[in-house]
This record gives C-alpha cells, structure tokens and sequence, in this order.
C-alpha cells in the first residue's frame, strides 16, 4: 500500500509545484493600476527585482530571479516605463527590456510621408544634435552602405549609383517614432529602415515577381506619392504611367523635375532651364522618353507602394490635378489641353503666389 501512495504523493507534489510556478507567473492583481517603473543605468537585476517587489508589481523576488535565470532574461534598458499590475511576469520583462518603451530618455519625432531627404535631414537637425553635414557623410559612406545592403533585403547596389543625390532617399518609412535623446544618425536610419522592412514583408511575394526592380517600384511609388492623393487615384496614375513607359513617352512629372533642381514646390517656379535639365531625375526632356528617375524623389508611404504594387491598368496617357487636390484622367493630348483650359476657366487651375 505504502509503495502505492509515494508514487501518487510525488505526483500531487510535481503538480502542486507546476500550479505555483504558473501562479507565481500571472498578474497581481486582475484590476489595470498603472505604476511608473524606472531602471537606473548600472542597476543589478537584484535591485530591480526588488523593486518590482516593492511597488507590488511581482509576486516574489526569489520566484523571479530563479524565472530570468531560466529564461536567459536580464538585459534590462536603463529608463522610465509604465507597467501595470495586471500585466504577467514575462510582460513586465519584455516591457523593460525594450528600450523603446523607456520614457523620458526618448523625444517623439514625426517624418510624413512624402518628405524629401532634405526635409529628413531638417526634421532631424532641428530634433536631435546631429548636424547637416554628419547626416550628408553619412549617406555618402560606401562601407556603411553596404552593410546596409547585406542587411536589408529591399537594398541594392541601385541606391550606390552616383547620378543618386541621396542613397537612402525612398527607404526611409514614414511614422512617428520615440527616438533616443543620444541616437546616432546610424541608430535613426535603423529604426526607420526596420520599419521599412516590416511594411513591405507582406508584399514581398509580388515584389520578387513585379515586372520592375525593388529600386524601380520606390521609386514610381514616390512621384505617385507626391501626384496623388486617394488610392484609387494614386492606382490610376500608376496605370498611366506604364502606358506612357510602354509608348516610349517622357513621364513629364513636374514633382520629377522640381527634385532634380532640388526645389521644393512650395518654394517657387522652376526656371526654363531647370526644366529642359536632362538630370537624372528630371522626365521632362525628350531624353527622358520610356524612363523611370534614377531614384526616388521623396520617401512614400505604404500606400502609394501598394498602388504601384496593385496598379489599376487603364488606357489612358494624361493626367492633371486642380487645385483642390482633385485629378482628371484623360487619353489625348487634345482632351488634356482641354481640361487644362476648363480649369483655368473656372478658378481650379494652381497659381503660384510670389
């Protein structure tokens, strides 16, 4: 009989054991009671387990430091976080060891989409200490550059070639980020191209099997970024685009021209002979008939990629946009002209202010 019961009392003890550890693992409490948690630099896992115990945030400090132990946790990131006595153990430790979660030692910073790499390199100076000229070396570095390529998938030799004004012009996503107060310009640049990477995994598929280049599609997707500004819209213009490429027509996508004079529309007209420059940029000039720009001209948002991506074929080869923002498709130069002069007519057509 004796034999009989130690077998079942090991089993009721190795059950009770794994109901505790999983017990020791859940929340304090059930109700959300915020509790701002900070780390300072050079803190023991020790101390920091303490004080989780003291602002009743884990249930037992000799449970905890056993759990981190066996769970190889323990690189915790100095800094302010919210954590919350409903959260379980393994998300206190997840929250603490990401330093994007830290507080206070992170300034929020937003990049919109469309924003040129001049507009980048501004929002940047004016956000962090990182001067103009580290950013401009920075993005000239070739063994930097490189790894970059090595790294990211959605990087290639295209973004090396010389004729380029910016080598990561078109790859850096749009967002509004918490970046650290010390951040280097390589630690900016990373962030943002891993959130590059995360928007185009799912695209990736259609991308290896696109008719154009990883490099080719950034870079339409930027000039129907700043061409248009719904999808369906942005969709069409894409659908004119390649009739126009398939005809062996220039684009004539003034947003083209404007980043190779490097002026930004809103600061003034071009000049006829920014207009008629055969830049690599500029798809105005008969020398740029059947051509895409050597690179992209602003750094689009997910959106205007997926219109690239999922274009809408049509048959038609112009179109303009009035001054509300509101774009008109058409199929012949006459039709176009037409248009234009309609505008004009009724108050729609852009007027550039002095």
């Amino acid at each position: 009989m004796k034999k009989r019961i130690i077998p079942i009392l090991i089993i009721l003890i190795m059950i009770a054991g794994i109901g505790l550890c999983y017990y020791m693992t859940l929340p304090v409490q059930n109700k959300s009671e915020e509790v701002k948690f900070t780390i300072n630099s050079g803190e023991t896992s020790k101390a920091i387990i303490k004080n989780l115990k003291d602002e009743d945030l884990i249930k037992n400090e000799l449970f905890t430091y056993v759990y981190i132990k066996i769970n190889n946790l323990g690189n915790f990131k100095a800094g302010d976080f919210s954590l919350d006595k409903n959260m379980p153990l393994r998300k206190i430790f997840e929250t603490i060891s990401d330093s994007s979660k830290a507080k206070g030692k992170t300034k929020t910073i937003s990049f919109p989409e469309g924003k040129n790499m001049r507009g980048i390199i501004n929002i940047i100076v004016n956000n962090t200490d990182i001067k103009e000229e580290e950013i401009l070396a920075k993005l000239q570095d070739k063994e930097y550059l490189n790894g970059l390529i090595k790294d990211y998938w959605f990087l290639t030799d295209e973004i090396l070639d010389p004729a380029i004004y910016y080598s990561l012009e078109g790859y850096l996503a749009p967002d509004t980020y918490e970046i650290k107060k010390d951040a280097s310009i390589e630690d900016i640049f990373k962030v943002m191209l891993d959130e590059e990477e995360k928007e185009l995994e799912p695209y990736k598929t259609q991308i290896d099997s696109y008719s154009l280049s990883i490099h080719k599609i950034i870079t339409m997707a930027s000039i129907t970024e700043l061409e248009g500004k719904s999808l369906e819209d942005r969709k069409n213009i894409v659908g004119v685009f390649f009739n126009r490429l398939n005809s062996g027509m220039s684009l004539g996508s003034d947003v083209t021209t404007y980043y190779g004079a490097k002026v930004d529309m809103s600061e003034r007209d071009l000049y006829q002979s920014e207009i008629d420059d055969p830049n690599a940029y500029n798809t105005r000039p008969a020398s740029a008939a059947g051509s895409l720009p050597i690179g992209p001209i602003c750094n689009p948002g997910i959106e205007a990629i997926d219109a690239v991506i999922n274009y809408t074929p049509n048959d038609y080869f112009f179109f303009v946009s009035d001054k509300d923002g509101k774009v008109y498709f058409t199929k012949t130069d006459a039709e176009h002209q037409q248009i234009i002069n309609q505008l004009i007519q009724e108050g729609k057509w852009y007027t550039y202010d002095e």
